[in-house]
């Protein structure tokens, strides 16, 4: 892949996407603002958004203010809860629109996500001649995601680089593993 340092570069990081991979794939933490850094390369940062859920009790708020200080502004939307039970908090359509909205100002998109809900995005950037990396987790990732950008990043080819050794998200039989986990901390 060819840089050229007079390309403006736009990163959308899909936070939950990368959370779980992670989790199932490492049972670690990821290396968020190492993944930036190498998503810039030596090219002219314009914008880096991570979407990123809050639940109620606001306990990664840690994370949250990691990111930024990694250079990361954070989206934010609450976790919503059903009365069946169920939680969710998608941003596919928020993530879309941005880069949708943002497109005049960029001439690379980097996703970070191996989610396959973004193809349609993917080929309609493409087809506005812009160029579209990806950056994931192989064994997490679409197949056809990986077929239909111009450049694909294995994250799980450099573990060492991408995942944070000490930040297990298993706990360890913690009793507080489940507020660490949703804190996602660097």
């Amino acid at each position: 892949m060819i840089q050229n340092p007079e390309q403006r570069v736009g990163v959308f990081i899909d936070t939950q996407n990368m959370y779980y991979s992670a989790r199932h794939l490492f049972q670690r933490k990821v290396n968020f603002k190492g993944i930036l850094a190498d998503a810039v390369g030596k090219r002219r940062l314009i914008r880096a958004i991570a979407y990123v859920v809050r639940t109620k009790t606001h306990e990664e708020s840690p994370f949250f203010e990691a990111l930024q200080k990694a250079g990361i502004e954070t989206k934010e939307k609450e976790l919503m809860e059903y009365l069946s039970g169920q939680k969710k908090a998608d941003w596919d359509v928020g993530l879309t629109v941005d880069i949708i909205r943002m497109l005049d100002m960029l001439d690379v998109i980097v996703l970070v996500s191996g989610d396959g809900d973004y193809i349609p995005l993917v080929e309609y950037v493409r087809n506005r001649g812009r160029i579209v990396e990806v950056m994931a987790f192989r064994e997490t990732t679409s197949s056809r995601l990986v077929e239909v950008v111009d450049h694909y990043t294995n994250l799980s080819d450099a573990p060492k680089k991408y995942i944070l050794a000490n930040a297990r998200t298993d706990g360890g039989g913690d009793k507080n593993k489940g507020a660490r986990e949703r804190r996602m901390t660097f």
